[in-house]
């Protein structure tokens, strides 16, 4: 190999093959389609999945059970040490508040509050659930736990 052969015929942006523009062009008439048949014509396409006739893939694989996961509720979840850092003593914390620190994001059916990290000081948190082992730090630092009732 030449080094100054390297990138010949090489092009960097191709145009489109502009097909049916006339006989001189080498793609008019039938404009690469064929003559006659299914594909020759307009609106002909194998639809999502078609695998020439070989059961699909989709048809292969067994399908058993069923998940009801798309209608689970959406769990938030924040750490009790997170809290204590973001929050000064006495503190009332709530989801809107947690939300509005960017704490957690802003799409939610339900918050909870995981025990990981110590808490130094007092905070009253409000949410929907609590692990044991954060009701029990927030408790322990002299805080109070308030659970939103659905």
């Amino acid at each position: 190999m030449i080094l100054n052969d390297v990138h010949t015929g090489i092009q960097p942006r191709k145009n489109r093959k502009r097909i049916g523009r006339g006989i001189g062009s080498g793609h008019g008439k039938t404009a690469g389609r064929g003559h006659k048949g299914f594909f020759s014509r307009s609106g002909s396409s194998t639809r999502r999945g078609f695998q020439g006739g070989q059961m699909p893939l989709f048809r292969r694989v067994a399908k058993r059970g069923f998940s009801n996961n798309a209608f689970a509720p959406e769990v938030a979840v924040i750490n009790v040490g997170s809290l204590a850092e973001k929050f000064p003593a006495n503190s009332d914390i709530t989801p809107q508040m947690l939300v509005a620190h960017g704490l957690i994001a802003s799409r939610f059916d339900e918050v909870k509050v995981l025990g990981d990290g110590d808490v130094p000081h007092a905070l009253k948190v409000t949410a929907h659930r609590f692990s044991a082992s954060a009701e029990a730090k927030i408790l322990a630092a002299g805080g109070a736990v308030l659970r939103i009732e659905l």
